[in-house]
């Protein structure tokens, strides 16, 4: 593998004329290669360690780092035997995964896990000499158009290991955010978000009685606040239907699902009630979004996780049980906001904090590129706010988001909102460095109104994890990232 598949960071910590250009005298030097490379390998890893420890400001061992420095491990010159993939695997993070552990893995399952690692290790950007001790990536000029989709028997083992623990009378919430990271099947997506999302009991025997006890209160809701004459209503309750009958149309424009009629109507009804239950936080706009993902998936659970974004669903959709989806997406809603309320209080300090981090992240890793752009004028505020405030549903078509969200809902601690959405962040704009360190003022900010994303899919949205866990076992937890080490100091607009 070229030295180009990894980051600079830790390409300057290797020999990677070691790697290449071999095969002319191979085999004429693999007997004394062996003893040579195992101590070689020795030397780097310590090498390795240290140079992330340094980075990430750290002054002691992380299993994190290392994980980190396994999941960037170049690929050997030539291919591993079956029984070397499947042993040297047990130590490497997936190419779309955290390290997550099962008890029923198989080989077969390390093999198809480690040739996707390979796929996405040359998509973690070129190294710039000229970057100095930054981390650096290049921009992706294009989306990778190789599939790192699994094999139908990968696809089929995984529905099984969902379909194995959905079935328990108890369902184990770690165990189920684990598999949940990397990507949920279609059929049980539905299930598994209400659960993690804390909507529906872990416990089986009571999810039944959850479910008409949540969805009863939230029909006395809609009798209490939406089925009122406007006269009922205060000046303040009258300007925030307003506001959200203003956004519910232009909600999803290019998803048919979302110009039903129906479907306006839920979306109208459950916001507002949002906001009369949560005066604190009250509605902003932006909140529509984030009702989307969880319509287009509870939607599909009648339809066996079929696609349902063309609205045909709602030719033979009873209102009863639009009712039920309403009332579950309401309550979803709610549990995810809840996580993040300071992003729509007054002034929205949340998101304010979360475009700061994101700036200092990016300082620390793409020094170049966080240069650029403030040179020619542009704060990150212009860009990065509807980044945070929609949490990039307006930069990815739904199904890239609904496959983000499985990630994000499955996140320890109920983060992936928040703490691991800045990092998302920081490795999508990083994806562009190289081009929009080319551009100007009016270039670029036009760029950044429209990343182009239009043919993005799946395996773009996973490579696009794996980057962001990387930087997450690198700099979470600790203040490395919010630290110059040397730089000139953050724009005065932050």
């Amino acid at each position: 593998m070229s030295s180009r598949g990894l980051p600079g960071f830790l390409r300057r910590s290797r020999r990677w004329n070691d790697f290449e250009d071999e095969d002319d005298d191979a085999a004429d030097n693999d007997a004394d290669n062996d003893n040579k490379g195992d101590e070689k390998e020795e030397l780097d890893q310590d090498a390795n360690q240290r140079q992330c420890q340094e980075l990430s400001g750290s002054n002691e061992p992380s299993h994190l780092l290392n994980a980190s420095l396994q999941f960037l491990q170049p690929s050997a010159p030539t291919g591993p035997s079956t029984g070397d993939v499947a042993s040297s695997n047990n130590n490497s993070i997936s190419s779309s995964s955290k390290d997550h552990p099962n008890e029923d893995h198989t080989p077969a399952d390390d093999i198809t896990d480690k040739q996707t690692d390979d796929q996405s290790l040359s998509t973690i950007g070129d190294y710039d000499p000229t970057a100095g001790e930054n981390l650096s990536y290049r921009s992706m000029t294009a989306p990778p158009s190789t599939s790192v989709g699994r094999s139908s028997s990968k696809v089929g083992y995984r529905e099984l290991q969902f379909e194995k623990l959905l079935s328990n009378n108890v369902v184990k919430l770690s165990e189920l955010r684990k598999i949940g990271w990397n990507g949920i099947p279609c059929q049980y997506r539905g299930m598994v978000w209400k659960i993690l999302l804390g909507y529906l009991p872990a416990n089986a025997s009571r999810r039944q009685q959850t479910l008409e006890r949540k969805r009863a209160e939230y029909k006395e809701a809609i009798r209490q606040h939406y089925d009122i004459d406007d006269d009922s209503r205060t000046l303040q309750e009258q300007e925030t239907l307003r506001q959200v009958l203003v956004d519910v149309p232009r909600t999803a424009p290019d998803v048919p699902l979302f110009r039903n009629e129906k479907i306006k109507r839920s979306l109208a009804r459950l916001l507002y009630i949002w906001a009369m239950r949560h005066p604190a936080s009250s509605y902003v706009q932006g909140i529509n979004d984030l009702a989307t993902p969880l319509f287009a998936v509870f939607l599909a659970d009648d339809y066996e996780g079929e696609d349902v974004q063309d609205g045909s669903v709602m030719v033979v959709l009873s209102e009863e049980r639009l009712d039920e989806v309403e009332a579950d997406v309401y309550w979803c809603l709610t549990n995810i906001l809840a996580g993040i309320q300071d992003h729509y209080t007054a002034d929205q300090p949340g998101v304010q904090r979360m475009v700061m981090r994101l700036q200092e992240l990016v300082n620390r890793i793409d020094g170049g590129l966080c240069d650029h752009i403030n040179s020619v004028g542009i704060q990150f505020m212009q860009f990065a706010f509807k980044w945070m405030n929609c949490l990039l549903l307006r930069e990815f078509n739904l199904q890239c988001v609904i496959r983000l969200w499985d990630t994000y809902i499955s996140e320890e601690n109920g983060n992936g909102f928040e703490d691991f959405h800045i990092y998302v962040c920081a490795a999508f704009l990083c994806q562009f460095s190289s081009q929009l360190q080319e551009m100007q003022f009016d270039e670029l900010f036009q760029f950044m109104q429209a990343v182009p994303t239009e043919d993005w899919g799946e395996t773009e949205i996973e490579m696009l994890l794996s980057q962001a866990y990387v930087l997450s076992t690198l700099f979470g937890g600790s203040d490395a990232h919010l630290t110059s080490h040397g730089r000139q100091p953050l724009g005065p607009h932050m």
